[in-house]
């Protein structure tokens, strides 16, 4: 059974058949740009195994100038909301990585190791032992009030 992944608007749709791992996440200072974050996870994805499914027309691309040998930084977004998406098109037998954000189902593979530690920002402990709070908890914390009845959080299988 094929494992979706789509952009934030849903405008950009692949799938694959396995994702093969690993999934690393990276600390250098261009995928936290890219993903806004702290660090950018991504899936390790054979290429055999990967279907651009719909669009193609809405994947730009951003190649940033090269730090330090060839190839330059490639990133792709979609041109309606912005979020990074995989290549419409990729070289079969090959191996590249999707940003595990963008996995609607499980991939079934966990996170393996930090990478490009030597460039985490201060601000970033990933040994942090900080609370992991749910939506409803989350929603407490902020508004002094319990999540109403009606509200559901989507969770995978839901």
């Amino acid at each position: 059974m094929p494992i979706r992944g789509s952009c934030l608007c849903g405008a950009v749709t692949f799938e694959i058949e396995k994702a093969t791992g690993p999934i690393e996440l990276c600390h250098c200072n261009r995928c936290r740009k890219v993903s806004g974050g702290a660090a950018l996870a991504s899936i390790g994805v054979r290429t055999d195994d990967y279907r651009f499914l719909t669009g193609r027309e809405f994947v730009r691309t951003y190649d940033a100038p090269i730090l330090y040998e060839a190839p330059a930084y490639r990133s792709m977004f979609c041109s309606v909301c912005g979020c990074p998406v995989p290549p419409p098109d990729v070289t079969p037998g090959h191996h590249f990585e999707i940003a595990a954000g963008l996995f609607d189902d499980d991939p079934g593979v966990t996170a393996d190791r930090h990478i490009f530690v030597e460039l985490t920002p201060a601000w970033d402990d990933t040994r942090d032992n900080h609370p992991r709070l749910t939506f409803g908890e989350l929603h407490r914390l902020r508004t002094g009030e319990e999540l109403p009845p009606h509200f559901r959080m989507r969770t995978h299988g839901s």
